[in-house]
């Protein structure tokens, strides 16, 4: 497999910025971010208020342990839009979850909340090793679920070509990845390995295709499903997370250099864990564009954003 290591000079500052200049620049977000939930949404200013908590009460960022857990049934307890943070008339793109355990889980994005996504979608992108001007097959599902979409605008800003393949009709995926020559892919792990087989019942030699990337999400994979993809298609496998309450796709991702665990974008989000106090366990807060201030189990409620770096 080539060397797809970004070059230094290939980022963006901040992605190359001092511990204190992120953190410095979380806490601004931060502020920002709860006063915005607490002043706009009518269910943190009750919650805030019941637990005996202020916005200005958060000095630094270890303050934020003092706020409390948004969980799944304050989403559905204000579905649909009880959540969003600006009148529904801003909302220019609305996601949910199937609804398959209870009501969907709505997911509401500004037009700065999708520009924001874009922004750290391009930069998962261009981690795993893709750069402009490649072309990226999106074989995600288009819709509702933010996998599609996601990860096409991520790509379109990043400067890629993207072809909007979506999934099923696996025939037509080989013949697509193959005609257009594609240089990554974007797909689930598994859906990846249907792929496989079609390569494989067609007579093609996979270790031929053009393929160079494959960024997997949407679903759990191991690291035995890495190595046979890789393998396979003699291309780096890198892994990407996100969750539709939470932007989606873009929250984390492996580098292709040594793909060894999800890095977190620390300008978007603050992972805070304890195995001893539930108020601080797996908390992740966001700023630019989630308002709700706590719990990685929660929409992006489609605030007017703080400036995006």
């Amino acid at each position: 497999m080539k060397d797809l290591t970004p070059r230094k000079e290939e980022l963006d500052p901040i992605e190359i910025a001092s511990r204190d200049e992120i953190q410095a620049l979380q806490l601004v977000r931060l502020k920002w971010s709860l006063n915005h939930a607490y002043e706009n949404v009518p269910h943190y200013k009750k919650s805030f208020d019941a637990a005996g908590v202020h916005p200005d009460d958060l000095k630094e960022l270890s303050d934020l342990s003092k706020f409390l857990f948004t969980v799944k049934t304050d989403l559905r307890d204000n579905y649909p839009f009880g959540m969003f943070a600006v009148p529904r008339e801003k909302v220019a793109r609305i996601h949910a979850s199937s609804g398959t355990t209870g009501k969907p889980t709505v997911v509401g994005y500004t037009a700065k909340d999708i520009d924001t996504w874009a922004e750290v979608m391009a930069r998962s992108i261009r981690a795993s090793g893709t750069r402009a001007g490649d072309i990226v097959h999106v074989a995600y599902g288009y819709g509702l679920f933010t996998g599609g979409l996601g990860a096409h605008y991520g790509a379109e800003r990043l400067g890629a070509t993207v072809v909007p393949a979506s999934g099923g009709m696996t025939a037509r995926q080989v013949t697509l990845i193959e005609d257009f020559r594609a240089d990554t892919i974007m797909v689930t792990p598994s859906y990846m390995l249907s792929i496989l087989d079609e390569y494989r019942a067609r007579g093609l030699d996979p270790r031929k295709s053009p393929l160079k990337v494959g960024i997997f999400g949407a679903e759990p994979w191991t690291n035995a499903m890495r190595a046979e993809i890789e393998y396979a298609f003699d291309m780096h496998a890198v892994d990407i997370y996100g969750l539709s309450e939470v932007m989606g796709p873009g929250v984390a991702n492996e580098c292709v250099e040594t793909k060894d665990g999800l890095h977190i974008w620390k300008i978007i989000s603050i992972p805070r864990s304890s195995t001893r106090r539930p108020a601080k366990c797996c908390r992740m807060a966001k700023w630019a564009n989630w308002c709700s201030p706590r719990s990685p189990r929660k929409p992006s409620p489609s605030c007017a954003t703080a400036p995006a770096t």
